[in-house]
């Protein structure tokens, strides 16, 4: 059985609810595939790459099957990396939002264990882990793992290849054996058949292949924004482009319904296409836009299949997509018929990873483009409209205009110059908009903390509004300037734009601060950890140390 809406799944209401909630207007292949199977109780095998909304294929039916009233370890989530879990984690709490009594964990190395201890005593029914702190955890007997009933291996060959087999196996075998085991893999290698054949017991193999899909004839841009400066970056998209039709997708019916009004607030012409919509409505926006009554389809990936129409010149993902392979049906949108298309993407901050992965799948190249400036709109609108004036003097139908321009400067005292840059100003009016200032996200294109090993450098405006602090660890304890930035953003919630120069030593370490901020860098960085050593924090001394 493979479903095709998430209304057909036999799972809680509550559930439901949040599933509703996060957007999803239909399952991805391997959810519609996966979900029934894992709620009947089999023991499965899923092959799907990252990208493909494998964690709600295992978080639904794994959180249907918990029982909240129970406070005992119930499930565990193994995954090879600590960012991982922690998104699978995030992601889980999402799904659990109206499920009252249900609690999830992430455990993983380089946070402190008595902090996860002290939450597993106040009982957790869902453990997502990294398997070394998982082991760790069951040896101290703070994981009581004699009530869990589902295990789920999340990229489980990323795990065999990290070297994670044994601890695999060594939680495996102290889990009650009538458990359900679930694995998700991006490929099928003997050592996972192997795993397999040991630890589940006739297991179904969903494998989900992917379509093999060309982008080469769009040109692909990604724009790093916060989700507060998108509109006004959309708008100046729009303004400075000027596309014939352009389609913006969101993630949710709720997000386009809302563009469209902030859209449609500014004067643009715009309307929305989604899965809330009756078929007659869609066929009357469909029509508005194929006859360019209104040039902007605010729309969803459920929704967008049906936009087959040869004119539309761009298409910008103001979200981006959950799967990979949704990103490549987005931008197919334009670039129709032969001709070239453009696609945009916002992302900002842990997205760029998301946006590196979609390079991967597309095997294509994006691009960084700037945010328009408020130039850039102003050129645009100005060349345009010369365009126009040259196009009415060319055709040469004024005359009439000229008895009216020659009566007014007959008139009144003043130049034809004057004259036609009053009329430029009257027609285009004036830019006042102020800039956008974005913050410089944490990561880079690689998706690392940004700064190299030898030190970040920032100009402060004034270095009154700077304090100096010493810290007691450098390169020979293998530290870089990427771990202090990472460390001190991560623990006092301090923002990169207030951490300045970090300068990085064999024995120690300056780091340039925003003044406000040092005390309380300095007090809640005190006896902290870097890499395992314990750290000293406190104010340079004018002799620099």
């Amino acid at each position: 059985m493979e479903i095709t809406s998430f209304n057909e799944l036999q799972i809680n209401e509550r559930i439901k609810r949040a599933i509703e909630d996060l957007g999803y207007e239909q399952p991805s292949p391997i959810q519609g595939k996966a979900i029934p199977v894992f709620l009947e109780g089999h023991d499965l095998i899923g092959q799907a790459q990252t990208g493909t909304g494998k964690t709600a294929a295992f978080g639904i039916p794994l959180l249907n099957k918990v029982d909240p009233s129970d406070r005992s370890l119930q499930a565990i989530i193994l995954c090879p990396t600590r960012e991982l879990a922690i998104q699978v984690s995030e992601e889980i709490r999402k799904l659990a939002k109206y499920s009252t009594g249900i609690k999830t964990l992430p455990i993983y190395g380089g946070q402190p264990i008595d902090r996860q201890i002290k939450a597993l005593k106040g009982g957790v029914q869902v453990v997502v882990g990294t398997p070394g702190r998982v082991i760790d955890h069951i040896n101290r007997r703070t994981l009581k793992v004699q009530c869990v009933n589902t295990v789920v291996l999340d990229e489980a060959d990323e795990m065999l290849d990290m070297g994670f087999r044994e601890d695999i196996e060594t939680i495996l075998s102290n889990i009650p054996e009538d458990r359900q085991t679930v694995l998700f893999s991006a490929t099928m290698p003997k050592s996972i058949l192997d795993l397999t054949a040991k630890y589940q017991k006739d297991p179904v193999n969903i494998k989900v292949v992917r379509k093999e899909l060309t982008v080469s004839n769009i040109k692909q841009f990604y724009i790093e924004t916060r989700n507060s400066n998108r509109l006004e970056v959309l708008t100046r998209l729009i303004d400075v482009y000027n596309p014939k039709l352009s389609v913006i997708f969101t993630n949710t019916k709720k997000g386009a319904d809302e563009l469209v009004s902030d859209l449609q607030a500014r004067g643009y012409g715009a309307d929305s296409l989604h899965g809330d919509m009756k078929q007659v409505q869609r066929d009357i926006v469909m029509d508005k836009f194929r006859s360019s009554t209104i040039d902007i389809l605010v729309a969803t990936d459920v929704a967008a299949r049906g936009i087959d129409i040869d004119d539309v010149e761009c298409v910008i993902n103001y979200e981006l997509p959950q799967d990979e392979e949704y990103y490549v049906h987005r931008i197919g949108r334009t670039g129709r018929a032969g001709r070239e298309g453009i696609a945009f993407s916002f992302v900002f901050g842990r997205e760029m990873r998301k946006l590196k992965d979609i390079e991967r799948y597309t095997k294509s190249k994006i691009l960084k483009h700037s945010i328009p400036t408020v130039d850039d709109v102003e050129q645009k609108k100005v060349s345009q409209f010369f365009a126009d004036v040259k196009e009415t003097l060319e055709e040469g139908k004024f005359s009439k205009q000229l008895q009216w321009v020659e009566e007014f400067l007959n008139e009144e005292d003043y130049s034809i110059i004057d004259l036609c840059a009053a009329i430029v100003k009257n027609s285009i009016g004036d830019e006042e908009k102020q800039e956008i200032k974005e913050e410089s996200s944490y990561f880079d294109r690689r998706g690392e903390r940004r700064g190299d090993s030898n030190g970040r450098s920032r100009n402060f405006n004034n270095s009154k509004d700077m304090a100096r602090l010493f810290l007691n660890v450098g390169r020979n304890q293998k530290i870089q300037a990427k771990d202090i930035l990472g460390s001190i953003a991560g623990e006092t919630g301090v923002r990169g734009k207030h951490i300045g120069n970090i300068d990085v030593y064999d024995k120690y370490t300056f780091v340039d601060v925003d003044r406000s901020k040092a005390k309380t860098i300095i007090l809640k960085m005190k006896n902290r950890k870097i890499k395992g050593n314990k750290l000293n924090i406190e104010f340079a001394n004018r002799s620099g140390r």
